[in-house]
């Protein structure tokens, strides 16, 4: 299958294993038993714009959890990385170490070109990151990667996904809560 071949709403969402900056080799399917899901593909950690959306997730969650949501971010960052700037304790969702991209792959989050990484948005976005004091830490991953958004039902299927066109293109977190049954 070819990234351009995006995933659809119908599509069964695929299983895989990960890791976090705390558990090894946990499965996807294993940890979201028979509730609805909340995947969000985000760039690294070290990102300001990625950053900033998790803190406004994190503010949020609350949407999805009296949904009886399990929420989950997906990074290209290491587990190390992870580990090294943050805690567990921190984050009211999952934070998936994906430095392989394997699970982008999967799930078909392709990266932009320049133009799309250097769209005005972004650049906007990144100006409201640093002003609000969330500042770059490491690279890691592909700088030009997209986000995405998948909700998924408690049967696996995806009910509702959204590729961003630019860097910090994530929907309203209401409307994405507004997706679950």
């Amino acid at each position: 299958m070819r990234m351009s071949d995006k995933l659809k709403v119908g599509d069964r969402a695929a299983d895989f294993t990960y890791d976090t900056a705390w558990e090894y080799g946990e499965t996807f399917y294993g940890t979201t038993g028979k509730r609805p899901v909340v995947l969000v593909f985000l760039r690294y950690l070290g990102c300001p714009v990625c950053q900033m959306e998790m803190a406004q997730l994190k503010k949020e969650v609350g949407l999805f959890k009296a949904k009886g949501a399990n929420v989950f971010v997906a990074l290209q960052s290491s587990p190390e990385t992870v580990a090294a700037v943050t805690s567990q304790e921190d984050w009211p969702f999952t934070i998936i170490c994906d430095p392989s991209e394997a699970i982008f792959q999967l799930y078909r989050v392709a990266p932009g070109g320049l133009f799309k990484h250097l769209h005005p948005a972004g650049l906007m976005a990144a100006a409201k990151a640093t002003a609000k004091g969330f500042r770059h830490g490491k690279f890691e991953g592909r700088e030009t990667q997209l986000p995405a958004v998948f909700v998924v039902d408690s049967d696996k299927t995806i009910r509702w996904v959204y590729y961003g066109k630019t860097l910090n293109d994530v929907p309203a977190l209401s409307s994405i809560a507004e997706q679950i049954d």
